[in-house]
């Protein structure tokens, strides 16, 4: 008994020696050019890098570099360095309107604006009690310790999808001062995923404190939750507008070290069970199984810290509805994304070239929208020695991990208009995105290429492919998304090489082969 007494006191004394590390370094786990930035918002934290004789991040200290919607942040240090070469079409009259215009749009300067419009909706009046802020409209909401009362889903016969009924009065709430003319105002959006309206209508004032141990609490969850309405989850286009919004909430909830953190749990709002070839891309987020509405029906659940994330078709919102000043591209915001993503995942890009330019042909299996001499293609594409050629089939039988380590493997991506265009988000920066043609829809995967920042070509000649058909709309009438087409090996070709060519002038490909060893060999992965 003695023994075990010293021992614990010895051990008591050696951490008063040594300290304790009181910032878990190894989950810091942020991509090398986002550290810096980490710091410069989280001071405390950076003290602490600084001090700390085994923090492994001190080179990205004291360096001046912010996202680009904090105050202060100036052009010269933002992340956000977008582009507009092109002249501006509308109301703006100058270069910086423009430019000023696209960053807040769909850039860093979209989080600013939501910044700038939280409130207060329900206001603590002592330092335990509940909170609740949102943004206009309802868009995105935080609070602590929060209630929502969740038995009567256990007696729902039908599935929760897209449903706006699941809360009736006095099902959420808080033990806080609420302001409902504010809430009133705002909650004007009813929309299953266009804001939070048809839940925080019914937001109220609790009698009784909402804290651990309470009756009123048959669940308390003291884990960080970000409380989630998602899109269709078998579309990569649709539910990875989800994921983005899902990382941009995380910024404009960035007053807190731990605002990125895995330490969290991802509650679905549907009873469906959670499948998609995607779900993956949630270990960037957290390190817990994904819930749904299942795992709290029948139960009064408290959360201590709970996140309603913005939603992906909200009105003018990011990625489905963004609209895009002419001219500009290339949204800082975006580009975090795709390394943030990539980094957590643990998927490596390229360390360096091997003199060819590598191309990745996306193979439809679908019953429309197959590129009829596909074979004719490919071949067309291997005769050419400069190429390495790949034909991918990206389906839910592939790892999505290994589907975005191809990607970094590829300079030219090719495919049909379809959401399987959505990898545009992770390939290189010096990347080409070929839409071999785009249906009829030309500005979907165009506009998104554009906010990543990578070059966009598609089909200019419509004399030279043949549709199979008109095609067929499901609900009448002809359209261009319901046929097969057939393209002109030798425009095909052509419009390869312009692509291939801007490769070959991009700065970041170049410095991929700038080392390049005297003799190299290559093989077609």
């Amino acid at each position: 008994m003695m023994r075990g007494y010293v021992v614990q006191l010895w051990l008591v004394l050696l951490v008063l020696v040594l300290g304790v590390e009181a910032f878990p370094w190894t989950e810091l786990h942020l991509p090398p050019e986002h550290i810096a930035i980490f710091f410069n918002n989280n001071p405390t934290v950076a003290e602490e890098c600084r001090k700390s004789s085994s923090c492994p991040y001190k080179m990205h200290l004291d360096r001046a570099a912010c996202w680009g919607y904090e105050d202060g942040c100036t052009a010269e240090h933002s992340y956000s360095q977008p582009s507009c070469p092109g002249d501006a079409k509308g109301w703006v009259q100058t270069k910086q309107e423009q430019i000023s215009t696209f960053i807040e749009q769909g850039d860093f300067g979209y989080i600013k604006t939501q910044r700038n419009q939280l409130q207060v909706y329900c206001q603590p009046e002592g330092e335990e009690d509940s909170s609740l802020e949102c943004t206009d409209h309802l868009q995105f909401c935080r609070g602590k310790n929060i209630y929502i009362d969740f038995r009567p889903l256990k007696h729902r016969k039908e599935i929760v999808h897209y449903h706006m009924d699941v809360l009736e009065m006095g099902q959420i709430g808080g033990h806080c001062r609420l302001n409902k003319e504010l809430l009133g105002k705002n909650a004007v959006l009813i929309s299953p995923l266009q804001s939070w309206g048809p839940e925080m209508r019914f937001f109220t004032e609790q009698e009784e404190p909402v804290q651990p141990g309470r009756k009123m609490c048959d669940r308390w969850v003291n884990t960080p939750t970000f409380i989630m309405k998602l899109d269709a989850t078998v579309n990569m286009y649709h539910h990875f507008c989800d994921f983005f919004n899902l990382y941009t909430s995380q910024h404009l909830n960035n007053s807190h070290e731990s605002a990125f953190s895995r330490n969290t749990q991802i509650l679905i709002w549907e009873t469906l069970p959670y499948r998609s070839n995607f779900g993956v891309v949630f270990d960037a987020f957290t390190k817990t199984p994904v819930w749904t509405l299942n795992h709290v029906a029948g139960e009064r659940v408290c959360f201590k810290d709970v996140v309603f994330p913005l939603l992906p078709r909200m009105i003018f919102g990011l990625y489905y509805n963004t609209p895009i000043i002419w001219g500009c591209e290339k949204s800082g915001l975006f580009h975090a994304f795709s390394r943030h993503i990539l980094h957590r995942l643990g998927v490596a890009g390229r360390s360096q070239g091997d003199g060819t330019i590598h191309i990745t042909l996306l193979s439809r299996n679908t019953e429309f929208r197959r590129v009829l001499n596909e074979a004719q293609l490919i071949k067309a594409l291997r005769s050419d020695k400069k190429f390495i050629v790949r034909k991918a089939e990206y389906s839910h039988r592939m790892d999505f991990r290994q589907q975005l380590r191809q990607d970094q493997w590829t300079d030219v991506f090719i495919g049909m208009h379809g959401a399987g265009l959505t990898h545009l988000l992770f390939l290189p920066d010096w990347a080409v995105i070929f839409e071999l043609y785009n249906c009829f829809d030309p500005n979907c995967y165009k506009d998104l290429a554009r906010l990543r920042g990578i070059k966009y070509i598609t089909w200019e000649n419509s004399t030279l492919l043949k549709p199979e058909d008109e095609g067929k709309h499901p609900d009448g009438g002809a359209h261009e998304k319901f046929t097969n087409y057939e393209f002109d090996v030798d425009e095909f070709m052509r419009l390869v090489r312009v692509g291939a060519e801007h490769v070959r002038k991009h700065r970041g490909w170049q410095n991929l082969h700038h080392h390049l060893p005297p003799s190299h060999h290559h093989q077609e992965l």
